[in-house]
């Protein structure tokens, strides 16, 4: 990708839905210019704008990290199935020729029980399958900024922070779920474009974007082939935290440029933390990081990501660039 590429990426990590007036301001570039250059980027598979959980959705759902073992040659066969569960967020090929290392998001904990207990169990050439429940986010992937924009850029596209408003009525409803599964398509999709698709008024959609963006449960965020991008290595660290330290590490972690997921997690090891970073050389330096800065935190593993198969919904080439879309629908009933 080019410097202009990146640019634009950077922009709309931090403005997802910013007008191309507003980013052609910013970029110094004529907003037709922006937009199709946006337009060839996502033609290309290059990079995309999506819709993704806000901060407080993760208090309404359960979420975990899951390692699976397929039989012997059968793990891209596994990965084509599980690709179109709408449960399945993220497929990683890592730590062996034959294993998966997924993140999973169900509507409850009961779900979350029956989907890796009953359903992924059945899945043809499964062989073992271990969870671990995400009992706290740090960050997601969503948060993770690159860094293309000059400072005085960056401050032009930053918008005032969003509190998430008290309300004791935070029920996702079947449109917001339709909705969610256009905007995932398409997280630039103008509101009249999603009305259109859901039978209803672009005031209407407007309106409960907005509503979900201020409870904390939606926002948006822009991904991209990062392979391409420069950033071709992902590294899973699992390590062991004391437990009092364990917030005070954990947030500290994630104001690390290269840190993309931080969680406590149930099981032997209770953070895991993933970082996008340029070479594997970078890997022990990471690490030698982490430690030095935390002398309380034992890393345990590292794994280096061999593929990301799927993204947030998006199902990716051996480039990481988009090729087909399984909207994430984590309140599907996952008895089937």
């Amino acid at each position: 990708m080019s410097e202009e590429d990146l640019a634009l990426i950077h922009a709309l990590q931090l403005r997802p839905r910013a007008s191309w007036t507003e980013l052609g301001g910013v970029l110094g570039v004529d907003p037709v210019t922006v937009a199709r250059r946006w337009q060839r980027l996502g033609e290309r598979g290059e990079a995309w704008v999506c819709m993704s959980p806000g901060p407080a959705l993760y208090d309404h759902v359960c979420a975990a990290y899951v390692d699976i073992d397929c039989a012997a040659g059968e793990t891209a066969t596994v990965v084509a199935a599980l690709a179109r569960h709408p449960h399945m967020l993220t497929l990683e090929r890592a730590g062996g020729s034959n294993r998966i290392f997924a993140t999973v998001a169900t509507r409850d904990f009961d779900q979350m029980a029956r989907y890796t207990l009953d359903l992924l169990p059945a899945v043809p050439h499964i062989a073992a399958i271990r969870t671990q429940i995400v009992t706290h986010w740090f960050a997601e992937g969503g948060s993770w900024r690159i860094d293309a924009l000059a400072p005085d850029q960056r401050q032009r596209l930053r918008t005032p922070a969003i509190a998430a408003t008290r309300a004791h009525d935070r029920r996702i409803t079947d449109v917001d779920r339709a909705m969610m599964g256009q905007l995932s398509l398409d997280g630039r999709a103008s509101h009249r474009a999603v009305a259109a698709a859901l039978g209803t008024s672009g005031a209407t959609v407007k309106r409960r974007i907005d509503e979900l963006t201020r409870l904390g449960m939606l926002k948006f965020r822009c991904d991209f082939a990062r392979p391409l991008g420069g950033w071709p290595v992902a590294v899973t660290y699992r390590a062991t935290a004391p437990t009092a330290a364990l917030p005070e590490i954990g947030y500290a972690l994630i104001r690390l440029p290269q840190t993309r997921n931080c969680a406590a997690v149930s099981g032997t090891h209770n953070l895991i933390l993933q970082a996008g970073l340029h070479s594997v050389a970078e890997v022990t330096r990471f690490e030698n990081q982490l430690t030095t800065a935390h002398p309380g935190l034992v890393v345990a593993e590292r794994t280096v990501t061999l593929r990301h198969e799927k993204l947030l919904g998006r199902i990716l080439d051996s480039h990481g660039r988009s090729r087909n879309i399984v909207p994430p629908d984590i309140w599907a009933d996952t008895t089937r």
